[in-house]
């Protein structure tokens, strides 16, 4: 018996294809960028004193800000276009090119006034260097856009590779010069350059500068509740650094921001890696009847189940893990890493719930959802940093994502057409797995051992625990973000 492939199925097929083929691009794209960072990561903290990192992360506080805004969300517009993209696209350059320009001079001007503010008035030339990214973003916006909304992820990891190369080289070299914070600088603006410019010459079109005023008011309703989203956002993560910084001053600031780092490698390797396909692979689910509730159900399944133990391992080994890894000068981090373990979690679920909001045509929902963050998070960030310093502001962090956070959560899924019972029973044995894991992780870290034989031992230990519970999880790990289930 012959059987007849239709169109829709030839089209779904096509789609499924396109994300299996671009999540495992993304997954080998994020593992290796994120292991290099980890590695050149530990050299630099071993050469640069925790200062050097408060000044730094005084400049990527600005230009966070500046990216939060810079091209008014509507690149995105350009991944989930359903008709010709084309027609949109220069517009979207000229937005972005504009606001970014005016958001420089900003910035430049500023500059004096937020160091300043920041308790590191010597971060002012940073800032203003730090800032030139900006630009290169505005420029590769619409190219990066047009790479993502193709699938094209080998690229994409390929570009990201070189990007992460050549600026980690010229870090490494001018860290060893005696440069201090300003290796730091110039690494990440030369990779945001290389990047920039290879995502323009291999994109796939070039469609220029333009202007359609009568798409303007399409593109602006779908692209400034993203970016009032983002600007929250920017908020949220941000607004720890300036607590810290203002109340505590750089040196503590560099100690945080390494136990920040080490507490986003799980949300740079799951989610990182999950939304280079999600906002594409929902936007195409969600043109189906179904819609994209299941796939959001088996995405959010395997993003548990990734992020729950790394984030475990880190609560439980934090102190060994800190003295190991960047010696012991750094084991000041320690004690806030064990509390940001919680922020992790919560962080790649919003991210997910994020693109999953986004793909639905929920934009207003994720501002609301930032912003109750951000609301909890400013009431509890100074708190804890006059309380407990920076484990205090931690443990602020903690608070709101469990308290606040989770309940905000299973809100607007539920509205959203999600269904809770189901996801509930989704993400069962990976909860189960995680309470497993840290029950042996925490009995290991009691054994008479030296920092690295708790985390070598200990690590192996709980995670074969954790893997022996969830491995039915991880065999249907492949069937994630197929619009319909197997036939």
């Amino acid at each position: 018996m012959s059987h007849e492939v239709t169109p829709v199925a030839a089209t779904e097929e096509s789609l499924r294809a396109k994300v299996g083929r671009g999540f495992g691009w993304s997954v080998l794209n994020t593992v290796l960028s994120r292991t290099g960072s980890l590695l050149s990561g530990v050299l630099l903290a071993r050469i640069l004193a925790p200062a050097d990192y408060g000044v730094f992360a005084v400049a990527l506080v600005v230009l966070t800000a500046l990216l939060s805004l810079n091209e008014l969300g509507v690149s995105l517009a350009v991944v989930r276009w359903p008709g010709d993209v084309g027609r949109i696209a220069p517009t979207v350059a000229t937005l972005a090119a504009v606001t970014s320009g005016l958001l420089y001079v900003v910035a430049f001007v500023s500059a004096p006034w937020v160091a300043s503010a920041m308790d590191a008035p010597s971060a002012t030339p940073l800032i203003r260097l730090m800032s030139l990214c900006v630009l290169v973003d505005a420029v590769s916006a619409v190219p990066a856009a047009l790479i993502t909304r193709e699938f094209r992820q080998r690229l994409r990891a390929g570009i990201d590779l070189a990007g992460f190369v050549g600026g980690t080289a010229l870090t490494v070299v001018l860290a060893l010069c005696g440069f201090g914070a300003w290796s730091l600088m110039w690494g990440f603006v030369a990779s945001n350059v290389l990047v920039g410019a290879m995502c323009i010459a291999r994109a796939p079109a070039w469609y220029g500068f333009g202007f359609d005023r009568s798409r303007l008011r399409e593109l602006l309703a779908f692209g400034l509740p993203l970016a009032g989203s983002s600007a929250v956002l920017y908020l949220l993560v941000n607004l720890d650094y300036v607590v810290v910084g203002s109340v505590l001053g750089v040196t503590a600031l560099g100690f945080y921001l390494l136990a920040f780092n080490v507490c986003s490698w799980p949300v740079n390797l799951v989610s990182g890696t999950m939304r280079r396909v999600t906002l594409a692979g929902f936007s195409r689910a969600a043109e189906r009847p179904e819609g994209a509730a299941p796939v959001f159900t088996r995405a959010a399944r395997l993003v548990v189940t990734l992020t729950l133990p790394m984030s475990v391992l880190l609560a439980v080994f934090a102190d060994p893990l800190v003295r190991t890894v960047y010696g012991e000068r750094w084991s000041p981090s320690a004690a806030p890493l064990r509390l940001l373990a919680v922020l992790a979690v919560a962080r790649v679920l919003v991210e997910l719930v994020y693109d999953f909001l986004v793909a639905v045509g929920r934009n207003s929902a994720n501002l609301t959802l930032q912003s109750v963050w951000l609301v909890g998070t400013a009431v509890a960030l100074p708190v804890g940093a006059w309380a407990a310093g920076i484990t205090g502001v931690a443990a602020g962090h903690a608070v709101v994502a469990v308290a606040v956070m989770s309940p905000a959560l299973l809100l607007v899924l539920r509205r959203s057409g999600v269904d809770l019972a189901v996801l509930g029973r989704a993400c069962a044995r990976p909860a189960a797995g995680a309470v497993v894991m840290a029950v042996v992780g925490l009995a290991t870290a009691l054994l008479p051992l030296p920092a690295w034989g708790v985390v070598l031992v200990g690590g192996a230990l709980s995670s074969l625990a954790y893997a022996a519970v969830v491995l039915p999880v991880l065999r249907e790990a492949r069937q994630v973000l197929r619009p319909t289930a197997a036939a």
